[in-house]
């Protein structure tokens, strides 16, 4: 946690420099989840710079491997399930927005 009353403190370009931008972001949009006060914990920073790299990674992957990735129509059971779930939350999320 950053504190600055500790000495645990970071500026925005020293923690951007550290971290990353995306890092931060990730960081940030987690801290103040609770009724706590909003502190940046850096462990969440590190951790939202690994959970990036592990998605870059498996998007190189896919791209990669497109060739061998199924094509034609989505029209296994799999497929219908996933549509309908997608469907379900969009209607859901419309309904929240609707208020």
């Amino acid at each position: 946690q950053m504190s600055k009353s500790t000495g645990n403190f970071l500026t925005l370009t020293q923690a951007v420099d550290k971290f990353s931008a995306d890092g931060m972001r990730l960081a940030l949009a987690d801290a103040g989840d609770t009724v706590e006060d909003a502190n940046f914990v850096e462990a969440m920073a590190d951790a939202g710079i690994l959970r990036l790299y592990t998605w870059v990674e498996w998007v190189k992957e896919m791209i990669a491997n497109r060739d061998s990735l199924r094509g034609g129509p989505a029209s296994t059971f799999n497929d219908r399930v996933f549509a309908s779930e997608m469907n379900a939350g969009i209607m859901k999320t419309d309904q929240n927005y609707e208020k």
